[in-house]
């Protein structure tokens, strides 16, 4: 582990006592002995969750339904209220939180309560953003909030390029909103938010992978993170569907259609460590359930310990190890087998 990774995890690693170890290691035993057995056991609970803060978005982005506007969910934003009782009912194992699912957080009037609260719970916060709202006043009070980690999604380096997929954005809004985070960590004298921006490969900015990394160093950003594209009806292709074959889920076949890349496995990591919670209260099983097609359990209603060890959860678990490929949302899936992804 490098100087940056030491950065980057070292406020993780402050929200680790005993109690969180030891649940972390059931769920990880867990894990284990059910990939053996062929049988779901969960003697633990998840140590990282994502909560949605809302579903609204500024930009109109291909393959997102928040852009697209294509829910078939009701959209809104989360009530305080139901959000402190799920802290409050997680925080004891949970370590780490990203609140993002869908939706633009920033638009969010109560985003830095939300940091504050789960902050105040010795929960590591990280959240991921287009950058449009990060004006130097909201850029102050995100350094202020306490926030951990800070993802900007940038998928190019100039206007023309970044606009064919970031559909209605601006890349300079992008620029300045990054400026103003890292002027306020300097000013306040704050190791974070730790930023990271996020470049998204697709077919029409795959030619400006390393002016991204030249744009970020000369920002003073902490990272460069490449992310894979996830299309929707990939089988046919896909002008989205990057030629640099490192940056695509996807391989095409001799006759010409598409599959992907990596095996599905009849396994998921994420059905034992972790999952995500929509704005109004579902728990569904992770952010590939775009839709929440497959609640496992309503937080309004229910606690949270009944959900996770729940008949629906252990159930859906044992699909997974049964047979992964019947369940949609896994059909397009790309990660999730890997127990440190």
């Amino acid at each position: 582990m490098g100087l940056k990774d030491l950065s980057r995890y070292s406020n993780l690693f402050d929200r680790l006592p005993p109690v969180k170890i030891v649940n972390a290691a059931k769920v990880l035993g867990s894990y284990h002995w059910s990939k053996i057995s062929g049988n779901p056991r969960m003697a633990g609970l998840p140590f990282s969750i994502s909560i949605e803060p809302t579903t609204s978005c500024n930009l109109r982005c291909p393959e997102c339904p928040s852009g697209l506007r294509s829910f078939t969910r009701p959209t809104g934003m989360i009530d305080m209220q139901l959000y402190e009782k799920i802290i409050a009912e997680v925080k004891s194992h949970v370590v780490h939180m990203l609140l993002y699912f869908q939706g633009e957080p920033y638009l969010h009037k109560g985003f830095f309560d939300l940091v504050n609260t789960a902050g105040k719970a010795r929960i590591f916060t990280a959240t991921s953003t287009n950058a449009h709202y990060l004006s130097d006043d909201l850029a102050r009070q995100t350094v202020e909030s306490g926030l951990d980690k800070l993802i900007i999604s940038i998928d190019g380096t100039t206007q023309e390029t970044y606009e064919q997929y970031r559909i209605g954005g601006s890349l300079e809004k992008v620029i300045s909103g990054t400026e103003n985070i890292i002027h306020w960590k300097r000013k306040l004298k704050s190791k974070t938010p730790y930023v990271v921006f996020q470049y998204l490969v697709v077919k029409p900015n795959e030619h400006q992978v390393n002016d991204v990394e030249q744009l970020a160093n000369s920002l003073g950003v902490d990272e460069v993170l490449f992310k894979t594209a996830q299309i929707y009806d990939f089988e046919n292709g896909s002008d989205l569907i990057p030629s640099i074959d490192k940056y695509s889920r996807y391989q095409q076949k001799d006759d010409g259609s598409f599959k992907l890349k990596n095996e599905l496995l009849n396994q998921c990591w994420k059905m034992w460590h972790s999952c995500v919670i929509t704005w109004d209260g579902k728990v569904v099983p992770c952010c590939f359930d775009k839709d929440a097609s497959h609640p496992m359990g309503d937080l309004k209603v229910q606690s949270f310990k009944e959900i996770w060890f729940g008949e629906k959860y252990q159930a859906f678990r044992q699909a997974i190890l049964r047979s992964r490929s019947e369940i949609d949302i896994c059909k397009n899936c790309s990660e999730g087998t890997k127990v440190w992804a």
